[in-house]
């Protein structure tokens, strides 16, 4: 019987780098590795969006286009390329025009973009269709994200705005995010043309028998491919992995070892152990990827800044025999995954990570269920206030405000919004103040309906509070206002964005663009006129040289002239030192010999000189 396989997309390059380096990987490093990646046999890489269009710019001040550019012409065709857009928002913050979209998706398959993974913050389908009949249209392969969010835990003071308001009492509300839920977004993404269907868990908080449950009812009810996607951050994401591997998944996201685990997914490495295990054949040049991992490290150690973890100890499935203890453990956590024992499971899974020295699960974040991004957003707000100690009050309170919020999922941006209004409400309190006294643009912004449609309706009486109106308002895209294209009169007179390209950069980030295309305009008009003054200075006729007539000074050896103390005209007497010059690393004094004259002075300060070269002539 043939091996059922897995098909690997690698998000090494995007999301793992996101997800533990601050996306700061830069070009001359990816070249490096990019010739190892040709024939590893990837079924698609994610290279590009999320956070690279923006980071590259604003941190490595390079063009995000020419990364995409460069991994196409590296891979030939034998991956293909992914990136994420975040649908009416693309990789920003505010929802676009649809010819916005259109543009972008466009240059991005042109530039040799397959694969575009296209999900919406608060799941609403209105906010992903136009993308993914556009990417279909451009002849890309759509491929639906469905983000994957809990439903919050109940506690008395988490009953929401109108309990509070009519003082109910706490009880059991109705579970929104059930495994129906989820699978109706997917089949709604399929039928407006999804190629590909994605449970994208960006906070890790889908266990093993929820990836378990979710993935078999997902395959069960759609025709196109399966992928699952996670993070390692609370714990689960190697055990929910094995689960959806078991449960028929077709696409694992996976990062390769130096960039696996922690808050980034899987290593494909710890994958590719339990796959023998199961008797599943990763689809995947494990060679190759081997090849990859050894000049992964360097990539790692470039980034060391940036990096808050420690390194696993180095490991190759292919060649390294695993002590008897993680071979137990192996086999505990298959046998267990079997027997849906998540606890056994999650216990095994846990020993070989931590065997391998990948981080510990992140407890707070698996009690909370929030991102861990989320999270450390929250610590700098109260941080930056002088606020500490409200954590733990903010922290409790982020059920509450997602609850009046409509229930959203927990994904940039909703997460940034509700994270940092549960922190104005914890200084609300402080204060003496009534909630949502103190309110940010953006909540106002997601409760009048600006993000789209929210999972659980908003109260009009809320919404009413918050906004001013209690009628739900969505963003007008017609008025939305295309950023200026300056022209830059002290560079030339040229416009700020040459190209479409650098326009739809402009549109997109037009803050980070503006200094980004600044400078490559700055760079064009100094090299413009250095090119000119170069013209100039070889059209010009040559001023003929006078001879050299009276008596000359001369280097008594090569080296670098340090000081010059004479002018022409100068009287000096024997033995005034007239200039210095480094030889030899000693400084050098040269003086008169007799009292002269100068006439000329052929040399300048820094300027390396030959032995017997003129230095002076006298009158």
């Amino acid at each position: 019987m043939e091996k059922k396989k897995l098909k690997i997309r690698d998000l090494t390059l995007r999301d793992g780098q996101q997800s533990l380096f601050a996306t700061r990987l830069s070009q001359s490093e990816i070249d490096k590795l990019l010739p190892y990646y040709e024939n590893a046999g990837f079924y698609i890489m994610e290279v590009w969006g999320g956070a690279i269009p923006d980071s590259v710019m604003r941190y490595l001040d390079q063009s995000p286009w020419d990364r995409l550019r460069a991994c196409s012409k590296a891979m030939k065709g034998k991956s293909l390329l992914s990136a994420l857009s975040r649908g009416r928002n693309l990789f920003g913050y505010v929802p676009y025009p649809d010819y916005v979209l259109e543009g972008f998706y466009k240059e991005a398959i042109a530039n040799g973009l397959n694969v575009m993974r296209i999900f919406d913050a608060l799941n609403d389908i209105d906010n992903v269709k136009e993308s993914i009949r556009l990417i279909n249209e451009l002849g890309g392969i759509a491929d639906g994200a469905v983000c994957y969010t809990v439903d919050p835990k109940t506690e008395p003071e988490k009953i929401g705005f109108f309990g509070r308001l009519f003082g109910k009492e706490a009880a059991e509300p109705e579970k929104i995010f059930t495994d129906e839920y989820f699978v109706d977004k997917a089949k709604q993404m399929e039928a407006l043309g999804a190629k590909i269907i994605t449970l994208k868990d960006m906070a890790g908080l889908v266990n093993p028998l929820r990836a378990a449950s979710i993935i078999s009812k997902l395959k069960a009810n759609v025709k196109v491919p399966v992928d699952f996607h996670t993070h390692c951050t609370p714990g689960y994401g190697l055990a929910s992995s094995v689960m959806a591997i078991i449960n028929g998944v077709d696409i694992l996201d996976t990062n390769i070892w130096w960039f696996g685990g922690g808050s980034a997914a899987p290593a494909i490495e710890l994958v590719y152990l339990f796959a023998q295990k199961l008797g599943v054949e990763i689809d995947v040049d494990m060679k190759a990827v081997g090849e990859i991992r050894k000049h992964l490290l360097d990539a790692r150690l470039s980034l060391k800044e940036f990096d808050l973890g420690k390194l696993p100890r180095e490991f190759d499935p292919l060649t390294d025999s695993l002590p008897a203890e993680v071979e137990a453990q192996l086999n505990r956590a298959v046998t267990a995954a079997k027997a849906s024992d998540e606890a056994t499971l999650l216990d095994a899974c846990h020993a070989i990570e931590q065997y391998f020295g990948f981080p510990k699960p992140n407890e707070l974040v698996k009690e909370a269920e929030v991102p861990g991004g989320m999270y450390s957003n929250m610590v700098a707000q109260l941080k930056a206030l002088h606020a500490e100690d409200l954590l733990d009050d903010a922290m409790r309170l982020i059920p509450m405000v997602r609850r009046d919020a409509g229930l959203v999922p927990l994904v940039t941006p909703t997460s940034q919004i509700v994270g940092s209004q549960a922190v104005s409400v914890a200084l609300d309190r402080r204060k003496g103040n009534p909630d949502y006294t103190t309110k940010s643009n953006q909540f106002i912004s997601l409760v009048k309906g600006e993000y789209g449609h929210t999972p659980v309706a908003i109260d009009p009486a809320f919404r009413e509070k918050i906004t001013g109106s209690p009628v739900e308002k969505p963003y007008d895209t017609s008025s939305y206002k295309k950023p200026e294209n300056p022209v830059v009169p002290e560079l030339g007179g040229v416009k700020l964005a040459s190209n479409r390209e650098e326009e739809l950069l402009l549109e997109l980030l037009p803050s980070v663009a503006n200094g980004f295309l600044r400078r490559r305009r700055t760079e064009e008009f100094e090299a413009k006129q250095a090119e000119t003054a170069k013209k100039e200075a070889e059209a010009a006729p040559a001023v003929p040289q006078e001879p050299i007539t009276g008596e000359t000074l001369v280097a008594p050896m090569g080296g670098r002239i340090i000081e010059i103390n004479v002018k022409p005209g100068d009287k000096v007497k024997k033995g005034d030192v007239l200039l210095v010059y480094e030889a030899m690393k000693m400084e050098n004094d040269v003086t008169a010999e007799k009292d002269e004259t100068i006439k000329r002075i052929f040399v300048d300060v820094d300027q390396v000189v030959g032995t017997d070269a003129v230095l002076i002539e006298f009158e």
